[in-house]
Protein backbone atom coordinates (compact mmCIF):
# COMPACT_ATOMS: atom_id res chain seq x y z
CA UNK A 1 0.00 0.00 0.00
CA UNK A 2 1.23 2.97 -0.92
CA UNK A 3 2.32 6.22 1.95
CA UNK A 4 -0.99 7.28 3.81
CA UNK A 5 -2.44 10.34 2.32
CA UNK A 6 -2.11 13.24 5.89
CA UNK A 7 -5.09 15.94 6.22
CA UNK A 8 -4.09 18.57 8.71
CA UNK A 9 -7.42 19.71 10.35
CA UNK A 10 -8.03 21.94 13.80
CA UNK A 11 -9.50 19.84 16.58
CA UNK A 12 -12.83 21.62 17.00
CA UNK A 13 -15.81 19.54 16.58
CA UNK A 14 -16.65 21.77 13.25
CA UNK A 15 -13.65 21.03 11.79
CA UNK A 16 -13.65 17.52 12.76
CA UNK A 17 -16.94 16.94 10.77
CA UNK A 18 -15.68 18.63 8.00
CA UNK A 19 -12.51 17.23 7.18
CA UNK A 20 -14.12 13.55 7.90
CA UNK A 21 -16.64 14.62 5.33
CA UNK A 22 -13.81 15.16 2.70
CA UNK A 23 -11.63 12.22 4.36
CA UNK A 24 -14.25 9.86 3.12
CA UNK A 25 -14.46 11.25 -0.38
CA UNK A 26 -10.87 10.99 -0.77
CA UNK A 27 -10.69 7.69 0.65
CA UNK A 28 -13.71 6.94 -2.00
CA UNK A 29 -11.65 8.52 -4.91
CA UNK A 30 -8.31 6.75 -3.56
CA UNK A 31 -9.25 3.45 -2.47
CA UNK A 32 -6.12 2.36 -3.04
CA UNK A 33 -4.71 5.27 -0.74
CA UNK A 34 -5.11 5.41 3.15
CA UNK A 35 -6.53 8.91 3.98
CA UNK A 36 -5.61 10.31 7.78
CA UNK A 37 -6.46 13.14 9.86
CA UNK A 38 -3.45 14.85 11.76
CA UNK A 39 -5.50 17.50 14.20
CA UNK A 40 -2.95 20.25 14.25
CA UNK A 41 -4.46 23.30 17.24
CA UNK A 42 -4.35 26.64 15.56
CA UNK A 43 -3.60 30.18 17.50
CA UNK A 44 -7.20 31.05 16.39
CA UNK A 45 -8.50 27.94 18.65
CA UNK A 46 -6.27 28.46 22.06
CA UNK A 47 -7.07 32.12 22.56
CA UNK A 48 -10.92 32.44 22.56
CA UNK A 49 -11.32 35.64 24.95
CA UNK A 50 -9.71 38.28 22.83
CA UNK A 51 -11.84 39.26 19.15
CA UNK A 52 -10.29 38.25 16.15
CA UNK A 53 -9.82 41.10 14.66
CA UNK A 54 -7.91 42.17 17.67
CA UNK A 55 -5.29 39.21 16.82
CA UNK A 56 -4.65 39.66 12.93
CA UNK A 57 -8.32 37.74 11.90
CA UNK A 58 -9.04 34.78 11.10
CA UNK A 59 -5.52 33.67 9.29
CA UNK A 60 -5.07 32.39 13.00
CA UNK A 61 -7.40 29.45 11.93
CA UNK A 62 -5.00 28.65 9.09
CA UNK A 63 -1.18 29.59 9.77
CA UNK A 64 0.10 26.26 11.52
CA UNK A 65 -1.60 24.28 9.08
CA UNK A 66 0.20 26.10 6.23
CA UNK A 67 3.48 25.89 8.56
CA UNK A 68 2.85 21.97 8.99
CA UNK A 69 2.50 21.88 5.01
CA UNK A 70 5.29 23.88 4.29
CA UNK A 71 7.73 21.59 7.23
CA UNK A 72 6.18 18.26 4.96
CA UNK A 73 4.52 17.46 8.22
CA UNK A 74 1.36 16.95 6.35
CA UNK A 75 0.44 16.25 2.56
CA UNK A 76 -2.55 18.90 2.58
CA UNK A 77 -5.13 21.01 4.93
CA UNK A 78 -8.78 21.36 4.97
CA UNK A 79 -9.97 24.77 5.75
CA UNK A 80 -13.09 27.01 6.16
CA UNK A 81 -12.38 28.73 3.01
CA UNK A 82 -14.30 32.02 4.69
CA UNK A 83 -11.33 31.73 6.91
CA UNK A 84 -8.22 31.37 4.55
CA UNK A 85 -6.46 35.40 3.53
CA UNK A 86 -6.78 36.37 0.41
CA UNK A 87 -3.30 35.26 -0.03
CA UNK A 88 -1.52 31.82 0.59
CA UNK A 89 1.28 31.42 2.38
CA UNK A 90 4.73 31.16 -0.19
CA UNK A 91 4.46 27.88 -2.04
CA UNK A 92 1.01 26.45 -1.53
CA UNK A 93 -1.93 26.75 -3.77
CA UNK A 94 -5.60 25.77 -2.86
CA UNK A 95 -5.43 22.65 -4.60
CA UNK A 96 -8.89 21.47 -4.43
CA UNK A 97 -12.44 23.33 -3.49
CA UNK A 98 -15.24 20.16 -3.06
CA UNK A 99 -19.10 20.64 -3.49
CA UNK A 100 -20.13 23.74 -1.52
CA UNK A 101 -22.64 23.72 1.23
CA UNK A 102 -25.56 26.44 1.62
CA UNK A 103 -23.50 29.86 1.49
CA UNK A 104 -26.05 31.65 3.61
CA UNK A 105 -26.15 32.76 7.36
CA UNK A 106 -28.66 32.02 10.04
CA UNK A 107 -29.94 34.26 12.81
CA UNK A 108 -30.87 32.37 16.29
CA UNK A 109 -33.01 33.65 18.92
CA UNK A 110 -34.26 32.71 21.84
CA UNK A 111 -38.23 33.02 21.49
CA UNK A 112 -39.92 32.97 17.98
CA UNK A 113 -40.06 36.03 15.76
CA UNK A 114 -36.91 36.68 14.63
CA UNK A 115 -34.74 39.94 15.08
CA UNK A 116 -38.03 41.64 14.20
CA UNK A 117 -39.41 40.54 17.17
CA UNK A 118 -36.73 41.66 19.73
CA UNK A 119 -37.13 44.88 21.92
CA UNK A 120 -34.94 48.11 20.89
CA UNK A 121 -31.52 47.07 22.76
CA UNK A 122 -31.44 43.48 22.76
CA UNK A 123 -28.50 41.91 22.20
CA UNK A 124 -27.45 40.25 19.21
CA UNK A 125 -23.97 38.82 19.67
CA UNK A 126 -20.75 38.38 16.86
CA UNK A 127 -17.62 38.22 16.61
CA UNK A 128 -17.83 39.40 12.89
CA UNK A 129 -17.11 42.30 11.84
CA UNK A 130 -19.04 41.74 8.30
CA UNK A 131 -22.00 40.18 10.37
CA UNK A 132 -21.95 43.43 13.35
CA UNK A 133 -22.20 45.85 10.09
CA UNK A 134 -24.97 44.28 8.41
CA UNK A 135 -26.79 43.74 12.00
CA UNK A 136 -26.73 47.67 12.57
CA UNK A 137 -27.16 48.74 9.32
CA UNK A 138 -30.67 46.20 9.02
CA UNK A 139 -31.82 46.30 12.66
CA UNK A 140 -30.20 49.38 14.19
CA UNK A 141 -32.33 48.88 17.08
CA UNK A 142 -30.22 46.08 18.65
CA UNK A 143 -27.15 46.02 20.30
CA UNK A 144 -24.79 44.08 18.63
CA UNK A 145 -22.25 42.64 20.92
CA UNK A 146 -18.74 40.74 20.95
CA UNK A 147 -19.56 37.08 20.45
CA UNK A 148 -16.80 34.46 20.06
CA UNK A 149 -16.46 30.52 20.60
CA UNK A 150 -17.20 27.57 18.56
CA UNK A 151 -20.63 26.58 17.81
CA UNK A 152 -21.56 24.88 20.94
CA UNK A 153 -20.44 27.30 22.57
CA UNK A 154 -22.67 29.98 21.11
CA UNK A 155 -25.91 27.96 21.14
CA UNK A 156 -24.62 27.72 24.69
CA UNK A 157 -24.08 31.38 25.47
CA UNK A 158 -27.75 32.48 23.56
CA UNK A 159 -29.81 29.61 25.65
CA UNK A 160 -28.38 31.44 28.83
CA UNK A 161 -29.41 34.82 28.09
CA UNK A 162 -26.12 36.23 27.85
CA UNK A 163 -27.42 37.37 24.20
CA UNK A 164 -30.84 37.72 22.99
CA UNK A 165 -29.80 36.22 19.05
CA UNK A 166 -26.43 35.24 17.34
CA UNK A 167 -25.63 34.64 13.87
CA UNK A 168 -23.97 31.28 12.35
CA UNK A 169 -23.00 29.96 8.84
CA UNK A 170 -26.27 27.51 7.98
CA UNK A 171 -23.36 25.38 6.25
CA UNK A 172 -21.80 24.88 9.85
CA UNK A 173 -25.11 23.98 11.70
CA UNK A 174 -25.80 21.47 8.83
CA UNK A 175 -22.44 19.99 8.90
CA UNK A 176 -23.18 18.97 12.73
CA UNK A 177 -26.52 18.14 12.00
CA UNK A 178 -27.88 20.80 14.38
CA UNK A 179 -31.31 22.40 13.64
CA UNK A 180 -31.93 24.66 16.41
CA UNK A 181 -34.78 26.18 17.55
CA UNK A 182 -36.14 29.99 16.32
CA UNK A 183 -33.86 29.89 13.32
CA UNK A 184 -34.12 31.88 10.65
CA UNK A 185 -32.45 32.29 7.60
CA UNK A 186 -30.53 35.12 5.84
CA UNK A 187 -31.25 36.38 2.72
CA UNK A 188 -27.62 35.92 1.27
CA UNK A 189 -28.89 39.32 -1.78
CA UNK A 190 -29.11 41.32 1.24
CA UNK A 191 -27.63 40.05 4.02
CA UNK A 192 -24.04 39.04 1.93
CA UNK A 193 -22.11 35.86 3.64
CA UNK A 194 -18.65 36.20 4.03
CA UNK A 195 -15.66 35.51 1.10
CA UNK A 196 -15.93 31.52 0.83
CA UNK A 197 -18.95 30.47 3.24
CA UNK A 198 -20.20 27.63 2.97
CA UNK A 199 -16.93 26.13 0.98
CA UNK A 200 -14.32 24.23 1.65
CA UNK A 201 -10.76 24.13 0.54
CA UNK A 202 -7.72 21.57 0.53
CA UNK A 203 -4.55 23.81 0.17
CA UNK A 204 -1.09 21.84 -0.58
CA UNK A 205 2.25 22.39 -2.06
CA UNK A 206 2.19 22.39 -5.63
CA UNK A 207 3.20 18.80 -7.62
CA UNK A 208 1.40 15.20 -7.88
CA UNK A 209 -0.61 16.04 -4.84
CA UNK A 210 -2.64 18.99 -6.45
CA UNK A 211 -3.57 15.89 -9.26
CA UNK A 212 -4.66 13.59 -6.39
CA UNK A 213 -6.62 16.36 -4.68
CA UNK A 214 -9.05 17.37 -7.65
CA UNK A 215 -10.60 13.68 -7.63
CA UNK A 216 -12.70 15.26 -5.23
CA UNK A 217 -13.35 19.11 -6.97
CA UNK A 218 -16.31 20.20 -7.41
CA UNK A 219 -16.18 22.48 -10.84
CA UNK A 220 -19.18 25.21 -10.42
CA UNK A 221 -18.10 25.53 -6.39
CA UNK A 222 -14.86 26.55 -7.90
CA UNK A 223 -15.93 28.94 -9.75
CA UNK A 224 -18.11 30.66 -7.37
CA UNK A 225 -14.90 31.13 -5.10
CA UNK A 226 -13.20 31.55 -8.10
CA UNK A 227 -14.75 35.15 -8.48
CA UNK A 228 -15.49 36.00 -4.59
CA UNK A 229 -11.40 35.31 -3.89
CA UNK A 230 -10.89 37.92 -6.73
CA UNK A 231 -13.02 40.28 -5.46
CA UNK A 232 -11.47 39.96 -2.17
CA UNK A 233 -8.54 39.75 -3.51
CA UNK A 234 -8.27 43.17 -5.56
CA UNK A 235 -9.61 44.83 -2.87
CA UNK A 236 -6.70 43.31 -0.60
CA UNK A 237 -8.39 43.13 2.30
CA UNK A 238 -8.24 40.52 5.09
CA UNK A 239 -10.75 37.71 6.28
CA UNK A 240 -11.80 40.40 8.76
CA UNK A 241 -12.47 43.37 6.62
CA UNK A 242 -16.25 44.08 6.72
CA UNK A 243 -16.90 43.11 3.59
CA UNK A 244 -18.72 39.93 1.76
CA UNK A 245 -19.42 38.87 -1.47
CA UNK A 246 -21.66 35.57 -2.92
CA UNK A 247 -22.00 34.23 -6.61
CA UNK A 248 -24.54 32.21 -7.62
CA UNK A 249 -24.24 29.87 -11.07
CA UNK A 250 -27.17 29.40 -13.20
CA UNK A 251 -25.87 27.28 -15.88
CA UNK A 252 -22.54 29.45 -17.31
CA UNK A 253 -23.74 32.28 -16.30
CA UNK A 254 -22.67 33.68 -12.82
CA UNK A 255 -23.77 36.71 -10.43
CA UNK A 256 -21.70 38.01 -7.98
CA UNK A 257 -23.29 40.21 -5.41
CA UNK A 258 -20.80 42.18 -3.07
CA UNK A 259 -20.93 44.40 0.50
CA UNK A 260 -18.47 46.48 1.93
CA UNK A 261 -19.65 47.77 4.66
CA UNK A 262 -18.62 50.73 7.64
CA UNK A 263 -18.49 48.96 10.82
CA UNK A 264 -21.02 51.28 12.51
CA UNK A 265 -23.46 50.02 10.03
CA UNK A 266 -24.17 53.86 8.61
CA UNK A 267 -22.80 53.22 5.16
CA UNK A 268 -23.07 49.87 3.08
CA UNK A 269 -21.86 50.32 -0.56
CA UNK A 270 -23.08 47.64 -2.38
CA UNK A 271 -23.05 46.19 -5.99
CA UNK A 272 -23.33 43.04 -8.82
CA UNK A 273 -21.93 42.04 -11.82
CA UNK A 274 -23.25 39.24 -14.21
CA UNK A 275 -21.47 37.08 -17.36
CA UNK A 276 -19.86 34.18 -18.17
CA UNK A 277 -18.68 32.08 -15.40
CA UNK A 278 -15.36 31.11 -17.48
CA UNK A 279 -14.72 34.32 -16.61
CA UNK A 280 -15.41 34.50 -12.62
CA UNK A 281 -11.67 35.53 -11.80
CA UNK A 282 -12.41 38.86 -14.23
CA UNK A 283 -16.02 39.26 -13.04
CA UNK A 284 -14.90 39.41 -9.30
CA UNK A 285 -11.78 42.21 -9.85
CA UNK A 286 -14.08 43.96 -11.89
CA UNK A 287 -16.90 44.52 -9.23
CA UNK A 288 -14.15 45.39 -6.27
CA UNK A 289 -13.00 47.89 -8.54
CA UNK A 290 -16.37 48.96 -8.90
CA UNK A 291 -17.20 49.21 -5.18
CA UNK A 292 -14.60 51.06 -4.12
CA UNK A 293 -14.94 53.38 -6.44
CA UNK A 294 -18.34 54.11 -5.66
CA UNK A 295 -17.29 54.55 -1.58
CA UNK A 296 -16.02 51.41 -0.77
CA UNK A 297 -12.00 53.32 -0.66
CA UNK A 298 -13.95 55.93 1.36
CA UNK A 299 -15.24 53.35 3.65
CA UNK A 300 -11.98 50.93 3.99
CA UNK A 301 -9.54 53.71 4.43
CA UNK A 302 -11.13 55.17 7.39
CA UNK A 303 -10.49 51.74 8.98
CA UNK A 304 -6.68 52.10 7.91
CA UNK A 305 -6.62 50.36 4.55
CA UNK A 306 -4.08 51.35 2.27
CA UNK A 307 -5.26 50.17 -0.85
Amino acid sequence: MSEPLRIGTRGSKLALAQAEWLRRRLAAAHPQRRVELVVIRTSGDRITDVPLHQLGGKGLFVKELETALLDGAIDAAVHSLKDVPGELADGLVLACVPEREAAHDVVLTRAAGGLAALPPGARAGTSSPRRAALLRALHPRLQVVDLRGNVDTRLAKLARGEVDATVLAAAGLNRLGLTPPHATACDPHQFVPAIGQGALALESRPGPMVELLRAVEHAPSRRAIDAERAFLQTIGGTCTTPLGGYAELDGEALTLRAVIAHPDGTRLVRGERRGDAADAARLGADLARALLADGGAAVLRELGWTG
